[in-house]
């Protein structure tokens, strides 16, 4: 059996000016190939009630804050997040990052494709940082359980 290369595919976007490919999975849970460019923030801190979470970078560095707390994860490391876990990440070095994200059980990567701008449009990853597509994130995000806020939750809701 032939493996698929991570290239682009026909559903790559532009997401918050961090590129995403969505990969197809047969088990309960999103995964994507994360591509960001040196000096790229993330998205606001932010947490899922329903969704663990976790990232693998695998080429470069990013810089995560979780729970309060900042932590430079690079090639080969990882990041797993629990369910009401405050975070963000981003890309603070000079290189870019390539890195893979899983959401379980499946059901965000539907943010992807609805704040995602196609790679095929013209200046893609400047209209997805485009503050109307911030204001956007910014207003929908609680309906796919992206809590954005600055204070922890509380456990337990």
């Amino acid at each position: 059996m032939r493996q698929k290369s991570h290239k682009m595919n026909e559903s790559t976007k532009w997401v918050i000016g961090h590129q995403i490919t969505p990969k197809k999975t047969t088990g309960d849970y999103d995964l994507v190939i994360g591509e960001t460019p040196a000096h790229v923030p993330g998205p606001p801190p932010h947490y899922h009630n329903n969704f663990s979470e976790v990232f693998v970078v695998m080429e470069g560095e990013m810089d995560f804050i979780i729970d309060g707390e900042p932590r430079k994860v690079t090639a080969g490391e990882s990041v797993d997040l629990a369910p009401g876990t405050l975070h963000t990440f981003g890309n603070n070095s000079d290189a870019r990052c390539k890195w893979i994200n899983i959401h379980s059980p499946k059901g965000f990567l539907r943010f992807f494709e609805q704040m995602g701008v196609s790679v095929k449009e013209d200046n893609a990853f400047e209209k997805s940082v485009h503050e109307e597509v911030i204001q956007k994130v910014l207003q929908t995000a609680a309906e796919y359980d992206m809590l954005i806020t600055r204070e922890a939750p509380h456990p337990g809701g």
